[in-house]
């Protein structure tokens, strides 16, 4: 059966307008609308595609809405499920940017950030442990993790660097087996795939590059090298986009950023529309609303069209990819890798939102933040604390713990 795109419009509508809780829940979400709901998709086809999905570069859960969009009805599917998963949530977060923007200042917002800063905590916390339960099976996979935390954390390694040696080392260790026979695909049909999307991805920054708007020429780009290497999810690439926003480019600071992160987790959407946060965030610090809103458009533009290059690309390959061994094994090697990237952006987020004073240590080719212990703040330890019992504890919603903690930044305040 092969639905019309005014019913497609519908389900995948509200998918985006109902895919809060991160890839897991949306995952679910989807396969409940696609493959129980109704018979769009069978049980076989829809895990495969989740596979590839995860070998892939980007937010899994919105690439995989673009390949059941792209199975449905080709690319036109595809680019209207992959774009009603992103739009609602990229809504949400412009206007949470100009709230932001005009209250942010306000001590009474500020005390309610600390409170969303400490459930942001526990949530990366979270995503630590679901991942390494699903991530770290043998002693090689636990080494891998420790490496990663050690190479972002102490060595402050390039993020790329870190993932291409991990993808390296899996695809060189594996162990092969007979590959069955494959069917053949159209290399023509690839080739102009690759270049009318790579064209439409990276033409328009060229073009930026040659004006004399150096900010979102400087935007573009590093949110397009970004999409390239956003193995594991937003989580894992967050450390190496904070090093490089905040320390290298100075954008934002550092609070400015724990903050992003908050508020994205309480839009429909992928995480990693935080990047747009970011760039409108940085526009509105330079430039004021018009370069805000150019600077949004820009991030988005960068960061979610290789995620249909990647899935138009790919698709037609799905039965190659799935029965490359040596390409499992580097998915595994990156996956347990990103654990310890993940472990050092928790670290990251706790010293900064617990300690007012955090500095950068060196002792031969060793550098890492160390606090000052007397600038603890015991009311972020308390809410840290407090996010954690109702999180970890209780099992409570990320959506009702972020609006709890908000609550009691705000009470704290007041009192």
């Amino acid at each position: 059966m092969t639905p019309s795109y005014s019913e497609m419009t519908r389900v995948f509508g509200r998918i985006g307008l109902l895919s809060f809780g991160g890839p897991a829940a949306q995952i679910a979400l989807m396969h409940r609308e696609l493959v129980e709901v109704r018979p769009w998709l069978d049980e076989e086809t829809y895990l495969r595609a989740l596979s590839l999905c995860m070998l892939l570069p980007g937010p899994e859960a919105m690439q995989l809405a673009t390949y059941s969009g792209w199975r449905l009805r080709g690319v036109g599917g595809g680019l209207l499920a992959g774009g009603l998963f992103v739009l609602p949530g990229a809504c949400v977060i412009a206007l949470l940017v100009g709230l932001y923007a005009q209250f942010g200042d306000l001590p009474l917002v500020q005390s309610m950030f600390l409170g969303i800063k400490a459930a942001v905590i526990v949530i990366v916390l979270q995503a630590l442990r679901n991942l390494s339960r699903k991530a770290l099976k043998g002693r090689s996979s636990w080494v891998l993790a420790g490496l990663g935390f050690l190479a972002i954390f102490a060595l402050n390694l390039p993020f790329p660097l870190i993932i291409a040696s991990a993808a390296l080392w899996g695809f060189a260790t594996a162990q092969t087996g007979t590959t069955p026979p494959l069917p053949k695909v159209d290399i023509g049909a690839t080739l102009k795939t690759a270049l009318l999307w790579g064209g439409l991805w990276l033409l328009p920054l060229l073009v930026l590059s040659m004006s004399e708007q150096t900010l979102l020429a400087d935007i573009g780009w590093f949110f397009a090298k970004l999409a390239v290497v956003t193995f594991g999810g937003a989580y894992a690439v967050l450390a190496y986009m904070t090093q490089t926003i905040v320390d290298q480019f100075g954008w934002i600071g550092t609070d400015q950023m724990i903050d992003a992160l908050g508020l994205a987790e309480t839009t429909p959407g992928p995480l990693i529309l935080v990047t747009q946060f970011v760039a409108m965030l940085t526009g509105q610090l330079q430039g004021g609303a018009p370069l805000a809103i150019a600077a949004g458009i820009v991030a988005l533009w960068a960061t979610f069209v290789p995620c249909f290059l990647w899935i138009f690309l790919a698709a037609p390959y799905l039965d190659h990819i799935a029965a490359r061994p040596r390409l499992a094994a580097a998915l595994q090697a990156i996956t347990a890798t990103v654990v310890g990237i993940i472990l050092n952006l928790s670290v990251w987020f706790a010293l900064h939102v617990l300690f007012a004073d955090v500095s950068q240590r060196s002792v031969g080719v060793f550098s890492m933040p160390v606090p000052n212990w007397p600038s603890f703040d015991p009311t972020a330890g308390i809410f840290c604390m407090i996010a954690a019992i109702w999180m970890l504890g209780l099992k409570r919603g990320l959506g009702e713990t972020l609006l709890m903690m908000a609550g009691l930044g705000a009470a704290a305040h007041l009192v």
